[in-house]
């Protein structure tokens, strides 16, 4: 048997060179589907892809510039600062120089670490087409990259692999890997070695490598349910904070609070703790569902959760398991409401239909003698001098004037808001 001390992992060994070989993301790089075409047709533009660990956005990188002979720069989010970004750039513009070929790839690997300066430090160079940006990430990218950056950037959604694709990966490896093809190895069953790797093909072949290894040179090698759950050690938590399952587990966990159930939601706060989330992850994911799902209902919900957040950022973990927790079980248990969060929905939907109407003149200042002149200020009624600090005037552009976005709930909290506003604005607010 060869020295496998000598070779790098599995999952890199057996990483695909083309398209023919690259399995996966069918509805990307089937025949006809959008990827494929960019590819065949030479027409590259900038594109993000977005999915969970293992599915093939960095090697569909490589395979894309090798393809189309485009020089090849990469970057890692985690590492990289803006003055890295900058030195690719500045490398990129001078291979134009003496050349005519096509502008060449980044690839920025997680680029939702990158934080603002980063990321404008970017939008330069994609704009003038000195690079052809190419950004993996597993979060959100409409909620952690710039919105400048991103309209230049397509989106291409990858899903984990299915059961089919993580069957092709796993016999492909046994019968052409340079180690694993030498020896006599049966795949028998394969539920337990695809439920571990949950959709994730690295992870698939890492844990075959360590099946095979288990056997140290007997054969034949039997890969079945017994010998991987063995392998993977007998009470392991399936939990894997890079992979689907951390979406899974998150979801269940704000949907618990949001269903007002603290026994679920310290269960699955327990297990992301166990799994080895970020703590900082989860005490951010709290403050967003204090405002989200709370707001008004409760207000010092998003206080405690952010000091929550403040906490654990101070003094770690393990005893950072304690304000999460309480965190937790307050705001599961607080009443509920997501009034706030629809209303800056829908003036945000009012404001893309109606575009950037003029504010009245009467809630303009006036620093100066033309402002005046123009009207400026003019009518405007200071609401402390008024009885109860309230005057009855219009504060909306005329054309959306009585437009109702805020709609207060049914709570102690929001019934004296809705009685206040009743009282001031009964036209809009009708008992």
């Amino acid at each position: 048997m060869q020295d496998q001390a000598l070779y790098p992992p599995l999952a890199e060994r057996m990483r695909p060179s083309s398209l023919d070989q690259y399995v996966g993301q069918t509805h990307l790089v089937g025949k006809g589907c959008i990827l494929r075409n960019m590819i065949e047709s030479g027409s590259l533009s900038s594109f993000i892809l977005w999915g969970p660990p293992g599915v093939g956005k960095t090697t569909l990188a490589h395979i894309i510039a090798e393809t189309l002979q485009r020089e090849f720069y990469t970057l890692s989010a985690v590492s990289a600062g803006v003055k890295d970004v900058r030195e690719v750039i500045d490398r990129a513009k001078s291979a134009s120089l003496f050349s005519q070929k096509a502008a060449p790839v980044l690839f920025i690997d997680e680029i939702h670490r990158f934080n603002k300066a980063q990321q404008d430090a970017l939008l330069g160079a994609v704009e003038a087409g000195i690079v052809v940006l190419i950004g993996a990430t597993t979060e959100n990218p409409s909620f952690e990259v710039i919105s400048p950056l991103l309209s230049r950037c397509q989106v291409f959604v990858l899903k984990s692999l299915e059961p089919e694709d993580l069957m092709k990966l796993a016999t492909r490896a046994i019968k052409e890997d340079k180690l694993l093809s030498g020896q006599k190895i049966e795949l028998k069953e394969t539920g337990a070695l695809f439920r571990y790797s949950g959709g994730d093909g690295r992870k698939l072949l890492g844990i075959l490598e360590i099946v095979v290894d288990s056997f140290a040179g007997r054969t034949p090698v039997i890969i079945d349910n017994e010998t991987v759950t063995s392998c993977i050690q007998e009470n392991m938590a399936i939990y894997d904070k890079d992979g689907e399952m951390h979406y899974d587990i998150i979801s269940a966990f704000i949907k618990s609070i949001r269903g007002s159930d603290p026994n679920a939601a310290i269960y699955y706060l327990a297990r992301m703790i166990d799994g080895g989330e970020d703590p900082l992850f989860i005490a951010r994911r709290l403050c967003i569902s204090a405002s989200e799902d709370i707001g008004l209902a409760n207000p010092n919900a998003v206080l405690l959760a952010n000091a929550c957040f403040d906490i654990v950022s101070k003094i770690g973990m393990p005893e950072g398991r304690i304000p999460l927790a309480e965190a937790t079980v307050y705001l599961a248990s607080s009443p509920k409401s997501n009034a706030s969060y629809l209303s800056i929905d829908e003036a945000l939907a009012k404001v893309k239909q109606t575009g950037p109407l003029p504010v009245p003149l009467h809630l303009r200042n006036a620093p100066t003698k033309l402002m005046e002149e123009l009207g400026y200020s003019d009518g405007y009624k200071y609401a402390h001098d008024f009885p109860g600090n309230f005057v009855d005037q219009e504060f909306l552009p005329e054309e959306i004037s009585g437009t109702v976005f805020y709609k207060p709930q049914q709570n102690r909290h929001e019934d004296t808001l809705r009685a206040y506003l009743e009282k001031c604005w009964p036209k809009y607010y009708k008992k």
